[in-house]
């Protein structure tokens, strides 16, 4: 569902759109499905192939807070995570998962914003969050990480 006063974009903005689209990389893509299916578990569900069903299956925060909860063994970072159909509901579930991450160790320069996800503003730049939080948690070592090692670069 898009947003209803959001016409086409034209010129630079959609030059810029279509810049930031090209960055997106599907085979990314499936190896962060896979890796976020293998740390949560298959209750996580699994998106259609391609960013927009990546983005939907994002989008709510959920699963992003169940992530980032996963990596810990005791004081998980986000204490409540409720499904909500209320848009601010679910980028306030971003906004905790991005401090979580943050605490976590992922650099302000590897961190997606909020809108990034939630209006698909740029999808690479979840991935790249989602890579280097991946590759942290392969780096600490410390029990919580599942899935394969090499999905990641350490």
């Amino acid at each position: 569902i898009s947003m209803a006063n959001k016409g086409p974009s034209y010129g630079l903005s959609r030059e810029v759109q279509s810049k930031i689209d090209k960055k997106y990389d599907p085979e990314l893509e499936e190896r962060l499905v896979e890796w976020i299916v293998a740390q949560c578990g298959s209750g996580a569900g699994r998106p259609g192939p391609g960013k927009i069903e990546f983005q939907n299956w994002l989008k709510d925060g959920c699963l992003l807070c169940e992530l980032i909860n996963s990596l810990y063994v005791l004081n998980k970072p986000i204490k409540t995570i409720k499904s909500s159909g209320m848009a601010f509901k679910q980028m306030e579930q971003i906004s905790m998962f991005l401090k979580a991450a943050e605490n976590y160790g992922v650099t302000k320069t590897d961190m997606f914003q909020t809108v990034d996800l939630f209006e698909g503003k740029d999808l690479a730049a979840v991935q790249r969050t989602l890579m280097a939080l991946g590759s942290l948690a392969v780096t600490k070592n410390d029990g919580c990480y599942k899935g394969d090692p090499n999905w990641f670069h350490k």
